[in-house]
């Protein structure tokens, strides 16, 4: 993957480079560290393994669980765990992992509560959000144990507004729906104005449900 520009205001990458592997991306990786200057406590809590698909450069759908091996997701966790033992990292860090012929490749690292992990609001015992605060303030960490067994998260972008104002009576008219709405007061193409997420038995569902209830948002 090749980044030739990033807006730090809305975290979209331009001129990617796509690579022909699949992508396992941003393993949420916590550890918890008491305040001060007292060495942390090196304990790692994972949220999972995610796959997630762009769209022009911009995050589309995160899926939870990712439908790869238990091998190979086991093998993306004790990179991840490296990764952070490596740098001697506290917080919450998303991983982003290619697989290429088998190997895993690393190719990105966020280290903050990610876009890609904004499931975990609806769908896991603790949020991406709590447990950064209860690792940088030495707190201990959260479950991080899912609470439905298959999540889908759609982000809404500007273009989604063309019409006018979307019609979110007809996304939350489906109970397995969350929708989470950014307060931004402008809607332009490509602008992350919000996400919505759905739970299901099974991450197919999950997806499909997810797009659709976007399609009929639109006007």
């Amino acid at each position: 993957m090749q980044s030739v520009q990033r807006s730090a205001k809305d975290n979209r990458v331009g001129n990617r480079v796509e690579p022909a592997a699949d992508r396992i991306r941003a393993i949420l990786h916590g550890r918890d560290q008491p305040l001060g200057m007292v060495p942390h406590h090196g304990l790692d809590i994972v949220f999972g393994v995610m796959r997630d698909k762009d769209v022009d450069g911009i995050l589309d759908v995160s899926v939870v669980p990712a439908a790869v091996p238990a091998k190979l997701a086991d093998r993306a966790v004790g990179v991840a765990m490296a990764v952070a033992d490596a740098l001697g990292y506290v917080g919450v860090l998303a991983v982003e992992l290619f697989v290429v012929d088998g190997e895993l490749l690393v190719n990105e690292l966020a280290p903050r509560p990610h876009n890609s992990g904004h499931w975990t609001l609806d769908a896991s015992v603790t949020s991406q959000y709590e447990q950064q605060v209860r690792a940088v303030c030495g707190l201990g960490l959260g479950s991080t144990a899912m609470t439905a067994p298959a999540i889908a998260m759609v982000n809404l972008l500007g273009d989604l507004w063309e019409g006018g104002d979307p019609d979110w009576a007809a996304v939350l008219a489906d109970p397995s729906a969350k929708l989470h709405l950014y307060g931004k007061a402008e809607a332009r193409s490509g602008r992350k104005m919000g996400h919505l997420t759905v739970t299901a038995p099974g991450t197919t569902a999950a997806s499909a449900r997810a797009l659709e209830l976007r399609a009929a948002a639109a006007r």
